[in-house]
């Protein structure tokens, strides 16, 4: 299982970057019609910036919750590995609850816009919507497993030291 959420996670990454790729398109163009008579000003540009934008801040979130980087605040800095795991644990309670919010209701917001399209680009609402049910999902999934390592280093023996 660990190998098909390194997989995903992966994919995550490839698809964070093709995010920044497909954001810098359309930006680039309203810089451009903007500041120069070269292009027209297209109108869609926008629209595509804010969908682009909205999906690598999404994608972002979910790779952060895999590295155990999402809003960590550091209140005990040296706590020992047992007291980290004991640590990861109660934060993933708090990470799955927002987990299962955005998986729910991200859902409900999906499918409130299957038959809608955006005004501009004329696009599918479900595609930009469809970030907070797949950010739901990947928040479930990364913190298990974080959690499961958590609980695998709390139920292992304590070895001590003479």
């Amino acid at each position: 299982m660990s190998r098909l959420i390194a997989l995903y996670a992966a994919l995550l990454r490839g698809l964070l970057g093709l995010s920044v790729l497909v954001l810098l398109f359309p930006v680039t163009l309203q810089i451009v019609s903007r500041f120069t008579a070269l292009l027209p000003h297209y109108i869609w540009t926008e629209e595509m910036a804010r969908f682009g934008l909205v999906w690598m801040v999404m994608i972002g979130a979910m790779l952060a919750v895999r590295e155990g980087t999402h809003f960590v605040v550091d209140v005990f800095p040296r706590l020992s590995p047992r007291g980290l795991a004991m640590i990861e644990l109660l934060t993933g309670v708090f990470v799955l609850a927002f987990a299962l919010i955005f998986l729910v209701f991200g859902w409900e917001f999906t499918e409130s816009a299957f038959y809608r399209i955006s005004e501009m680009a004329e696009l599918p609402l479900w595609l930009i919507h469809m970030a907070w049910p797949l950010a739901g999902f990947s928040f479930v999934i990364f913190s298990a497993e974080r959690m499961w390592r958590a609980a695998r280093l709390l139920s292992a023996p304590e070895t001590h030291r003479a």
